[in-house]
C-alpha cells in the first residue's frame, strides 16, 4: 500500500519511510500536494528501463517505416493531423524518401 506523507514529516524521520519505500513508494506531498515520490532502487531501476529509446529513421526495415507511414490518428484528434501538415516545409520527404536518400 502507498504512503502519503508531508515533507515535514519525511525531514523528522527519513530512516523510518526510507525503510518503507523500500517495501512501497512513499509520496511526499508539499502544501498538500503531491510532489515526489520516494522508491527502492530495483523500482527505479526497472522503471527507468522502460523508458523511451530513441533510433534513427535510417536504422528502420521497410516494413516498419510502411507502418508509420499508413499510420492514423485515433478518432477525434484529427486537429493533431491538422497541426501536423499545416507544420509540414513544402519540401518535406517521407520516411522512404529520406531513407532512400540516406
Amino acid at each position: 500500500m502507498t504512503t502519503t506523507v508531508t515533507a515535514a514529516a519525511v525531514s523528522k524521520n527519513f530512516g523510518a519511510y526510507q525503510d518503507a519505500a523500500v517495501r512501497d513508494p512513499v509520496i511526499i506531498t508539499k502544501n498538500g500536494r503531491p510532489r515526489t515520490v520516494l522508491l527502492a532502487y530495483e523500482d527505479f531501476v526497472r522503471l527507468s528501463k522502460r523508458d523511451r529509446r530513441v533510433g534513427l529513421t535510417a536504422e528502420l526495415g521497410a516494413d516498419e517505416i510502411a507502418a508509420v507511414e499508413a499510420s492514423e490518428m485515433e478518432p477525434g484528434l484529427d486537429h493533431l493531423n491538422d497541426e501536423l501538415s499545416r507544420s509540414k516545409p513544402s519540401g518535406a520527404k517521407s520516411l522512404t524518401a529520406k531513407n532512400a536518400a540516406g
